[in-house]
């Protein structure tokens, strides 16, 4: 990628988050239209699940497929497909005629989705080469999640009151053809020095794991032990063929030797625990506010805003903190914050007023602010440049995998919770608990590996495995081999 002036770098920036942007709304604009949709398609808890999970499920299995195709035949070029796919998949989903279809078109979006955020953090990775000025470009990375979190729950519900569910994934094609006409117009094309093969073996494992263990979890509470078993055994299995097959390649979907680095590791384990956090909490928050106690689409966003400022807010102060003081300060906050708001709704009731219901949307909102830059930076940072097209993607495909577990475990436990009843007060909080004891976990395993990846020994860790595979990649070059 040729050296561009300080105004094309903040120029790309934006146009990568205008990306993000949209893939990042239209969850959270459609956690908010849940209960509207549940009423229009006759679904069932499950069903609300699979509209969530069809989506972030199909973006998990594909984005490590788009990190490194991207790296090999071009990041603008795949970047551009994406965005047109994506935006016919939205067109598509604000057309289907039923819960089935909705779902297939989602999984259309997703594809879409899963060549934007990796591929657009490569190319900043590419384009901000200075750690310090990478960091605060991964903070304002952040920041478009907050955002997205303050702008989808309120637009989301403006929308499904005035016009309908249908109506919110039309706000993607504007935004879509944007990008697209931008990156055409002032976005450079680059690609890693040296393509990698496709690993086609590998891509069908990943799938075969993370569809057969969404399936197993989200359909546990209805289905007999017998129905569910075989998908956990088909989770387990491509678990294994993954940790036999990948090493045994010499160019594999996903390189195991980056979690010999300590960080990188511990990064992984974070973005799925953050945003399985995330993705439960708006889950039950969404049919708390609106199913339990009678609010509005519209206003049920409005009672997320004190869960988005925060986030908005902290997130470039995450970025600034990584960049001068390291990670650890951001994900000790992260951690701690996520842990206290997860516990007043587990141990106290945060739900029965809104003075603590506020608290814990302002406390979990600062966590999540947080947690997403030292992820994002921990990944890309000490690996070649060359393969940062592929650790973004394991970072992106870590948050994307820990919101679809966070949705279905938290939606299988409510089910099993509600059952058949309809969503009192009383029988939604009882049920509810264990979800939120479920998202206390999460955010206590933050903490403490925010604590514990964060130390001298990890950082040497790191070091020894980008040296490693700096020393690799120089033998393939020269043709002797890793």
């Amino acid at each position: 990628m040729p050296d561009l002036s300080h105004r094309r770098r903040l120029l790309v920036l934006a146009i990568c988050c205008m990306s993000l942007l949209i893939v990042s709304l239209d969850n959270t604009v459609l956690n908010v239209a849940l209960p509207s949709l549940q009423r229009d398609l006759h679904a069932s808890t499950s069903g609300l699940q699979w509209t969530i999970d069809a989506y972030t499920l199909v973006l998990a299995a594909l984005l490590m497929l788009s990190g490194s195709t991207a790296d090999r035949i071009g990041r603008k070029r795949v970047f551009m497909t994406g965005l047109v796919v994506f935006g016919l998949g939205s067109l598509l989903c604000s057309l289907a005629p039923s819960l089935e279809l909705l779902v297939v078109f989602r999984m259309v979006q997703a594809v879409g989705g899963s060549m934007l955020n990796p591929v657009a953090m490569s190319i900043i990775t590419n384009t901000f080469t200075d750690p310090r000025e990478r960091a605060r470009a991964i903070g304002v990375w952040g920041a478009v999640v907050g955002i997205s979190m303050a702008a989808g729950p309120l637009v989301g519900g403006v929308l499904v009151e005035s016009v309908g569910w249908r109506s919110i994934f039309w706000i993607n094609l504007p935004v879509a053809l944007a990008a697209l006409l931008l990156t055409l117009r002032f976005v450079p094309e680059s690609r890693a020095p040296r393509a990698r093969r496709p690993d086609p073996v590998g891509q069908v494992l990943v799938i075969a794991l993370f569809g057969a263990l969404t399936y197993a979890i989200i359909e546990a509470p209805d289905a007999s032990l017998g129905a569910v078993l075989p998908f956990a055994a088909v989770a387990l299995a491509a678990l294994l063929g993954l940790a036999w097959y990948e090493p045994r390649r010499a160019e594999p979907l996903i390189d195991l030797r980056f979690f010999r680095s300590a960080p990188f590791s511990g990064a992984t384990v974070i973005a799925v625990c953050g945003f399985a956090a995330l993705g439960g909490f708006l889950f039950l928050s969404t049919l708390y506010l609106q199913n339990v106690r009678g609010l509005d689409a519209l206003h049920a966003g409005l009672w997320m805003l004190p869960m988005a400022a925060p986030t908005i807010l902290c997130a470039p102060l995450s970025g600034r903190l990584v960049g001068s003081r390291g990670p650890r300060l951001p994900l000790l906050v992260a951690g701690c914050a996520i842990t206290v708001s997860a516990v007043l709704f587990a141990a106290f009731e945060a739900e029965t007023s809104n003075a603590t219901l506020t608290l814990g949307y302002v406390l979990f909102g600062i966590g999540f602010g947080f947690v997403n830059a030292p992820i994002t930076n921990t990944a890309v940072s000490g690996m070649p440049r060359a393969q940062a097209g592929v650790a973004a993607a394991v970072a992106s495909t870590s948050r994307q995998l820990g919101q679809t577990l966070g949705v279905a475990v938290v939606g299988a436990v409510l089910a099993s919770g509600v059952g058949s009843s309809s969503y009192t007060k009383d029988t939604f909080l009882a049920a509810a608990r264990p979800g939120w004891w479920v998202l206390v976990a999460c955010g206590a395993l933050v903490l403490v590996l925010g604590a514990v990846t964060s130390g001298r020994w990890a950082r040497r860790t790191a070091q020894a495995t980008a040296d490693r595979l700096q020393e690799s990649e120089v033998r393939e070059a020269a043709g002797i081999g890793a």
